[in-house]
């Protein structure tokens, strides 16, 4: 369901219906059960397309940064300012940097919203082998933090190694899983595009599998932690997390 699009027709047609009742005398049903929803759809547009947009993590792909039923903000004006329903950037702000944890539309399905962290710019040459990264020649450095139980986190299944990973001075944390994945995989990222991966590496579908995501279908950056339900149970440590 495209509901940037639907959230814009509503908008339109219960101004116009607004406006109307303030020249002329219309149904009293259609002022009261249209045109009184005028200002709070506005505003509510407004926010979403410019400023902060809620999500919901239905996955385990983010894991450890991200728990299943983690509902998030995301900051709208971080790399630009779109046009809403065309998403055509129109104002330049900022530029994606590496080891943002960003929401896009996946490029496969663009109805689809995706959230992983950017590994890669334009240009660069990334290399995945024996579960290590390596980018523009420079294997990235991990360090080994323990086990990892999901249990906690919606993923009763899961036992991983916990590993803080440093992206160009930024450090986060990923999950290796032994018995996962060990293909090798190598990229040179094309110019306008991004490589993004899930922290649960062995668990993510990602750039290494479907490619690149390109600037056009960024939707945002994502910063807080705002709540946690999931399957029935509220996790209130999780409120009022930043994402790193």
């Amino acid at each position: 369901m495209n509901f940037p699009l639907y959230l814009f027709i509503a908008v339109v047609i219960t101004g116009i219906i607004y406006v109307l009742n303030r020249v002329m005398t219309l149904p009293k049903w259609m002022n009261e059960y249209l045109g009184s929803f005028f200002p709070v759809l506005l505003v509510v547009f407004v926010l979403r397309s410019f400023i902060a947009e809620p999500f919901r993590i239905p996955s385990g792909s983010m894991l450890p940064t991200l728990h299943i039923g983690d509902f998030i903000l995301v900051n709208k004006f971080s790399y630009g300012i779109r046009l809403p329903v065309l998403n055509k950037k129109v104002i330049d702000v900022g530029d994606p940097q590496r080891g943002d944890v960003v929401v896009f539309r996946y490029p496969r399905d663009e109805e689809t919203n995706f959230i992983k962290r950017l590994v890669g710019l334009p240009g660069d040459k990334i290399e995945y082998r024996q579960k290590r990264l390596t980018i523009n020649g420079k294997q990235i450095d991990v360090e080994a933090l323990g086990e990892f139980s999901g249990s906690q986190a919606g993923e009763p299944g899961l036992l991983a190694d916990m590993l803080e990973e440093d992206l160009s001075g930024r450090k986060h944390k990923i999950l290796w899983d032994e018995g996962g994945n060990n293909a090798v995989f190598e990229f040179i990222v094309p110019d306008g595009q991004f490589f993004v991966m899930g922290d649960n590496r062995d668990h993510s579908n990602d750039s290494r599998y479907w490619g690149f995501v390109e600037d056009r279908l960024l939707v945002g950056k994502a910063f807080f932690i705002w709540f946690n339900y999931n399957k029935g149970s509220f996790n209130w440590s999780r409120i009022g997390d930043s994402i790193i």
